[in-house]
């Protein structure tokens, strides 16, 4: 894509880098073929080729961001399908991020919507004010039809009951083959607390030392168009005091959205001078729970019964990670029945906050989703994602979402997982 920056503007922080990835797309439109909104609307503009239109025309031109441009890039779930697609390597996910933080920057949002999206950056990644928000909501979920689209959105996806956090006991490793510490999360901990305990059974029983701690990665927040480093640096403070006390060889981190966050610490720090170098190291430790387990020797028991387990790829897992095998080998190395679901590659509509603030168009595609999974009739759903195992089941309802690693814990020895759908 031709460009036409001026050496001034280049001299701005991030400019140069946004000009390398616009130089990069070719136009040639494959992108679109995998877009879910582009799917759902037939937009240009709501395709990954309008949106870098739109992304250049505002950087070129130094021009505050509109209406029309709010819109489109709003619309975008940062599924990332694209670059999975790209055959010239966009790096979309950097620059639709920089479009997000010019937008909050030099838009002037509707008081309403302005209003949503600080509540839930402030709500969100703090678990006690999170869980609070939620026991409200479980009174005022019956009137949930009588609210305006996002507020009904927000009271849909609220659970009827929180579980009670289990005490997370972590047992002492004998035959110690690593030590690795696990992302404590914001709001995993409070929707499906079993999560963690499930990970850390497995890691165990399989000689990993495992500690805890750390908070939000700030991903719902910086998706926002908000700046969140804040997350990362209190994060970072944390592991890098376990790495030069006992060592770390690997950060856990069990939400894919979270995985592809703190993957990229290290571009998000590297201007800062103070942790650039330590942002790239937690960048470079931190794994999927998969990828460590596939490294292990996992040692399944007998189930009861051979499950059919329809595997739903999360975006930031397939996408955003590049891991789209492993979880399914290692479920049928542990005996289960795996099967894909039709158009795999589409997004469920979850995608951090944008089913609450794009109720229609997160509803539509999880209704798709929804009617995929259901035409392969399996027995249960597994999903890497907090986010997209209460997307589904909130829809699928008769057949059970769990946390691919609930089904592989279960099948090496630990309890039946808690089911999603028992939440709703």
């Amino acid at each position: 894509m031709q460009t036409s920056f001026t050496e001034t503007q280049l001299a701005k922080p991030g400019m140069r880098e946004n000009e390398r990835i616009l130089r990069t797309c070719v136009h040639c439109g494959l992108c679109s073929a995998t877009c879910p909104t582009y799917a759902l609307l037939g937009d240009e503009l709501d395709s990954p080729r309008g949106r870098i239109y739109l992304i250049k025309s505002m950087f070129e031109t130094g021009r505050d961001a509109t209406a029309q441009d709010a819109l489109h890039i709003d619309r975008c779930l940062s599924c990332l399908a694209c670059t999975t697609t790209c055959p010239s390597g966009v790096d979309y996910m950097h620059l639709v991020d920089r479009a997000r933080q010019w937008i909050e920057k030099t838009y002037e949002r509707p008081l309403a919507e302005k209003w949503m999206r600080s509540l839930l950056a402030f709500v969100l990644p703090r678990p006690t004010i999170f869980r609070s928000a939620l026991v409200f909501a479980r009174f005022a979920k019956p009137f949930a039809r009588l609210m305006p689209g996002r507020i009904r959105a927000m009271l849909v996806l609220a659970p009827t009951s929180l579980p009670n956090a289990p005490l997370l006991d972590i047992p002492a490793v004998t035959n110690r083959r690593m030590r690795v510490a696990l992302l404590g999360n914001c709001v995993q901990p409070v929707l499906a607390p079993q999560i963690d305990a499930a990970t850390i059974r497995i890691l165990t029983r399989h000689g990993c030392e495992v500690v805890t701690g750390g908070g939000c990665c700030g991903a719902l927040t910086h998706h926002l168009g908000k700046d969140a480093k804040e997350f990362a640096r209190a994060n970072i403070d944390r592991w890098m005091n376990e790495i030069e006390g006992k060592g770390l060889d690997a950060i856990v981190v069990n939400v894919s959205g979270c995985g592809v966050h703190v993957k990229d610490y290290g571009h998000l720090l590297k201007d800062d001078p103070a942790y650039a170098a330590k942002a790239a190291r937690i960048a470079a430790l931190a794994k999927d729970p998969t990828e460590i387990l596939n490294s292990l020797e996992l040692v399944p028991v007998a189930l009861p019964q051979t499950l059919k387990v329809a595997y739903h790829s999360a975006c930031s897992l397939q996408h955003g990670q590049k891991i789209a095998a492993l979880p399914k080998q290692l479920l049928q190395k542990v005996g289960f029945k795996v099967v894909d679901i039709p158009e795999g590659h589409l997004c469920c509509g979850s995608a951090g906050t944008y089913n609450i603030l794009q109720p229609e168009l997160s509803a539509q595609l999880r209704d798709r989703k929804v009617m995929n999974i259901r035409k392969v009739s399996p027995d249960i759903v597994a999903a890497g994602n907090i986010g997209c195992i209460v997307q589904i089941a909130n829809d699928l309802r008769a057949i059970p979402v769990a946390h691919t690693i609930e089904l592989l814990d279960w099948a090496t020895g630990g309890p039946p997982p808690h089911l999603a759908s028992d939440n709703h």
